[in-house]
């Protein structure tokens, strides 16, 4: 079964549906059943179903594969653009690594993303909750390539060092908005900070000659303005940044920030040929990409 619809969330500002560029087409198949069968049975939540991710249509029904996120479905930050249900957390599944490894291997991910929610009422931050979910997936999945997406973890540098001792493959941390923004959409983060843990993953690899390939996001449409991302592009670089992505904000709903601009694809591409400029081995841009968004052409092939 298959239909076009417009994607989530509210019109534009000026009340004007949504362009034909954000349309995506809605495949109710057999294997986006499967897929989602086998993550309701092994108690596991995505960044799919939680973020209304645009892209499901396509990674669950068509390529099998899902971004996987871990510490629960409750974040302890309220980001005024994203749809993951707020509050008090319940406590961490010590199930779940064990689990996310089964997944994958019943997948047959030869490239896995895993993230999560943000946990500020853990010590850790929930580090070592993303070290044992590493480690079961190189015991699991020995020859799977492992992206983790994480939050800042309080800029807290043993956390991030509980998360370096695991080794995964791909360390992102997404800025997703510029300065200017944070305090209007991302109040419990900070710009500076996000830049720091980035800058702490490069300057770990660079001491240990880890083999670490890291990566940041953006979404764009939420009032930013071209120069102030060509200005966050620039201090990604500074901190040696390799892969970046960049998307379209969709509000999930009315309540959350409006959308102020929609990019038509012509200006992602620009905005694409300016990062390769800058120096970024890889950049993914365009309407509909996330995060994780063909995550394993970002960097090379697993060996």
């Amino acid at each position: 079964m298959s239909e076009l619809v417009h994607l989530h969330g509210s019109a534009t500002p000026s009340t004007e549906r949504r362009p034909a560029w954000l349309r995506v087409k809605v495949s109710r198949t057999d294997t986006f059943a499967e897929v989602g069968d086998l993550l309701r049975g092994l108690h596991l939540n995505t960044v799919c179903r939680e973020a209304r991710c645009p892209n499901i249509w396509e990674c669950w029904g068509e390529h099998r594969t899902a971004t996987l996120m871990i510490l629960g479905d409750i974040c302890t930050r309220a980001c005024r653009y994203c749809s993951v249900t707020k509050g008090r957390p319940a406590p961490v599944d010590a199930d779940e690594p064990a689990n996310v490894a089964l997944a994958v291997e019943k997948l047959g991910l030869r490239h896995a993303v895993i993230t999560s929610v943000d946990r500020d009422d853990l010590a850790d931050f929930g580090a070592g909750h993303f070290a044992r979910t590493i480690a079961a997936l190189r015991e699991r999945a020995p020859n799977c390539r492992i992206e983790i997406l994480t939050p800042d973890f309080g800029g807290d540098a043993a956390a991030l060092s509980l998360v370096f001792a695991a080794q995964p493959d791909v360390f992102g941390h997404n800025t997703e908005t510029v300065p200017r923004l944070f305090p209007h959409v991302r109040a419990k983060g900070d710009y500076q900070r996000s830049l720091q843990v980035l800058a702490r993953i490069d300057a770990h690899r660079r001491k240990g000659s880890a083999t670490l390939t890291t990566k940041s996001g953006l979404m764009l449409g939420l009032g930013e303005t071209e120069n102030e991302v060509l200005a966050v592009m620039d201090d990604l670089r500074q901190v040696r940044c390799d892969v970046l992505t960049l998307g379209q904000y969709l509000n999930p709903t009315r309540r959350h920030a409006p959308i102020a601009r929609f990019y038509p694809p012509e200006d992602f591409s620009r905005l694409r040929k300016a990062g390769l400029a800058k120096g970024f081995l890889h950049v993914e841009a365009g309407p509909l990409v996330r995060s994780s968004y063909h995550a394993h052409e970002h960097v090379p092939p697993p060996r």
